[in-house]
């Protein structure tokens, strides 16, 4: 069983970007949603793409499953999704021992900024940059699912 551990923050100026390693162009969009679970299609840099089974727990731990898929099916599967559909750049940005990632939405969502640290156990420790804002790990709204069917939260 696959779990994701996972702390959101948002980010509250431009200082991430001195340290970004990579970055990819992320176009995601939710095809199914129920009150325990959602599905969605992922495309990166248009180069590979996964679907994805989450659960929609609130906090910090929630179940993943991720299975990848054709290319070539991917944006057949986001025409699905109607408006469900969301656009982020993802960066990594590493902090002493850890990757952080950092989205930076497009669309809809534009100036939304979230980083993202995944974790191997909940109680791991670890240091928070000072470009990060309020964390909103335990805030629905804040889900990817919720940006996508709601737009900002309020």
């Amino acid at each position: 069983m696959a779990k994701e551990i996972e702390r959101k923050f948002l980010v509250k100026n431009d200082a991430w970007q001195a340290g970004v390693t990579e970055s990819h162009l992320i176009h995601q969009g939710y095809l199914a949603a129920s009150p325990k679970a959602v599905v969605r299609v992922r495309i990166v840099d248009d180069e590979s793409a996964v679907l994805t089974v989450k659960s929609t727990d609130k906090g910090r731990e929630r179940f993943e499953f991720e299975y990848p898929i054709p290319v070539a099916d991917a944006p057949m599967l986001l025409q699905l999704c109607d408006d469900r559909i969301l656009e982020k750049r993802r960066h990594t940005v590493p902090v002493g021992p850890c990757k952080w990632q950092v989205d930076v939405f497009a669309g809809k969502l534009v100036g939304l900024v979230i980083a993202e640290l995944e974790l191997s156990r909940s109680d791991v420790e670890f240091t928070l940059p000072g470009w990060l804002g309020p964390e909103v790990t335990d805030d629905p709204r804040y889900y990817n699912a919720s940006l996508a069917s709601n737009g900002l939260p309020r």
